[in-house]
């Protein structure tokens, strides 16, 4: 299919057995966290929160080791462990974890340098969405090239997108209107060949050879934490072997669907990220009934 046709076609809900155990389910570890100048301690806990109330089995947020209480504290379904500071180390935890997804970036500031990301990706196998920090620290790097990228689904808004693009000579001036921002996620995932996911008002979702511009969701949720919580919704997705590209897609639509469900229950002034959290397992049942599951 043409990148240039829109499709609208959204993937059912994961399948689960009936006999399943929290380890087959997904394994999902969330590498994020700054205490710096800074401190970001509700990012990846609110991704963490978010994948656990999307079906994911267990969770392992990676944080530095002064944010370990809190997160705790925030999270108290998922475990936590001392984020390491060099790719070979990164790579063994989270091999000890048993992961089967990795989501970089909530919250992460300069907690990893950009060399240290780069080599991680390149020595990971397994599909990993990158948010946030973990693509303002990809794009401090011009060039990078990145292995397997059609594992990968980055979650970038329209700055961050316009940083990654100039790394390849492509200056783009993102505005509101449609064909401005499909084009531009287009070119972002020609250029990396990954998954992009476009943030904003009508959410962008291609792999350059696909796109999907999603429906739900308002402006309620222009508020600090919701890319937190979208990032582990498609975490979660995938790690219930979903395709990354339909978990994208089914995720971004999930996440709007429960900012809808919130804003109708508390207004668009008064949402938060946390409510988005609470309001999934009503999104997940609305959806679910349309499917007729």
């Amino acid at each position: 299919m043409p990148a240039n046709i829109i499709t609208r076609e959204i993937a059912p809900l994961p399948d689960r057995n009936d006999a399943a155990h929290k380890g087959e389910v997904g394994r999902i570890a969330i590498i994020g966290g700054c205490f710096s100048e800074v401190v970001m301690v509700g990012a990846p806990a609110l991704a963490a929160n978010a994948a656990l109330r999307t079906g994911a089995g267990l969770v392992q947020m990676l944080v530095p080791e002064a944010l370990r209480t809190s997160v705790g504290v925030l999270a108290p379904c998922a475990t936590t462990r001392t984020l390491p500071m060099d790719a070979d180390a990164l790579m063994e935890a989270v091999s000890d974890f048993g992961a089967d997804v990795v989501a970089l970036g909530p919250g992460l500031g300069d907690s990893l340098t950009p060399e240290v990301i780069i080599d991680f990706l390149s020595k990971l196998t397994k599909p990993v969405v990158l948010d946030a920090d973990g693509l303002n620290q990809l794009a401090a790097r011009p060039g990078a090239v990145l292995a397997r990228p059609q594992r990968i689904v980055m979650t970038p808004h329209p700055g961050e997108l316009a940083r990654l693009l100039s790394n390849w000579g492509i200056d783009v001036v993102i505005d509101a209107r449609p064909d401005s921002r499909r084009s531009a996620a287009q070119a972002l995932a020609q250029a990396y060949g990954c998954i992009v996911v476009l943030k904003g008002r009508g959410t962008v979702v291609t792999n350059a050879e696909r796109l999907y511009v999603n429906e739900t969701g308002n402006a309620g949720m222009a508020t600090g934490g919701t890319g937190d919580v979208l990032t582990g919704v498609i975490a979660a997705l995938i790690g219930q072997n979903m395709d990354p590209y339909e978990a994208a897609i089914l995720g971004v639509y999930l996440h709007g669907l429960a900012g809808d469900f919130a804003a109708e229950e508390l207004g668009r002034w008064s949402m938060t990220a946390l409510d988005l959290v609470e309001y999934l397992p009503e999104a997940f049942s609305e959806y679910g009934m349309s499917l007729g599951e």
